[in-house]
C-alpha cells in the first residue's frame, strides 16, 4: 500500500506532462488556424473590392478559392426557372429571390443562377416572375458556392418547391433548367433595375476570427500543467 502512494505522484507528473504536450499542440493548431483565417479574411476583402471578372472567365475547375468575388455577367433572365428561398436579412424574414440568366454571347451553354436579392414573406413567385425584367440586364455581384443540402433545420423540398437553401443542382433539376450547379452570383446590382423588384446587396460577410484568444487560452494551460508537475515532482523528490 505504501509503495502504491509513493507511485501516485510520479503518476500525477506523467499524466500533467501528456496533457501539456496536448494544450501545446492544441495552441499550435490554433495559431496555424489563425494565419488560415487571416489569409481567407484578406483574399475575400480583395476578392470584394476588385474590379468585376466577367463569369466567362471563370475557371472550369472547383471556385473555392474564387467565392466572394466580385463578378459581372449579362444576359436575360428565364424566369420560368425562378425560386424563393426562404432566408433572413437585414430586412427581416422573407426570401431570396433566385432568377437563372441565359449569359449574353454563352449561346446554348448553362444558365448562371443569379441572386436577384431580397423580397418580405407572403411574396408570391408567381408575382416575382411577372415583374422579371424582359430586357436584357447587367448584373454586378458576388460569386457565391452553391449550398446543397437544405437549411440547418429544414432540408429542401423540391417537390412542393419549398427551399431552405441556394442548392442550384437541385432548383435547376426541379424546373428543367441547365445551369452551372457549382455557384450562383449575389447580386449587389442590377442595370436596368426592375421597380418593386427584389433588394440585392445585402450579402453578409462574417469571418469569427478568435483563434489568437483559444491559442493563448491552450498555451496557457499547457504552462499551468508543466508548473504543477515541476511542484509536485519537487515534493516527491
Amino acid at each position: 500500500m505504501t509503495e502504491v502512494r509513493a507511485k501516485r505522484p510520479v503518476v500525477m507528473c506523467l499524466t500533467l506532462l501528456v496533457l501539456a504536450a496536448v494544450f501545446a499542440a492544441l495552441a499550435v493548431w490554433q495559431v496555424e488556424r489563425l494565419h488560415w483565417k487571416e489569409a481567407l479574411i484578406a483574399r475575400v476583402e480583395a476578392g470584394t473590392k476588385a474590379a468585376p471578372l466577367p463569369v466567362a472567365q471563370l475557371p472550369t475547375g472547383a471556385l473555392d478559392q474564387l467565392e466572394y468575388r466580385r463578378v459581372g455577367l449579362r444576359g436575360h433572365y428565364l424566369p420560368q426557372g425562378s425560386v424563393l428561398v426562404t432566408g433572413v436579412s437585414t430586412l427581416g424574414s422573407g426570401y431570396w429571390v433566385m432568377t437563372p440568366m441565359r449569359v449574353d454571347g454563352a449561346g446554348l451553354g448553362p444558365a448562371i443562377y443569379v441572386n436577384r436579392g431580397f423580397v418580405p414573406m407572403g411574396t408570391r413567385i408567381e408575382a416575382v416572375r411577372a415583374r422579371t425584367p424582359k430586357e436584357p440586364v447587367s448584373v454586378i455581384g458576388l460569386l457565391r458556392l452553391t449550398h446543397p443540402g437544405g437549411g440547418f433545420l429544414r432540408a429542401n423540398r423540391p417537390q412542393e418547391n419549398r427551399w431552405y437553401s441556394r442548392d442550384v443542382a437541385q432548383i435547376a433539376a426541379r424546373h428543367g433548367m441547365a445551369a452551372d450547379a457549382r455557384y450562383f452570383v449575389d447580386a449587389s446590382q442590377e442595370t436596368p433595375s426592375a421597380a418593386g423588384g427584389p433588394v440585392p446587396g445585402l450579402t453578409v460577410i462574417n469571418f469569427p476570427n478568435n483563434h489568437l484568444s483559444y491559442a493563448l487560452t491552450w498555451a496557457a494551460m499547457a504552462l499551468l500543467s508543466i508548473g504543477t508537475a515541476v511542484v509536485l515532482w519537487r515534493k516527491l523528490r
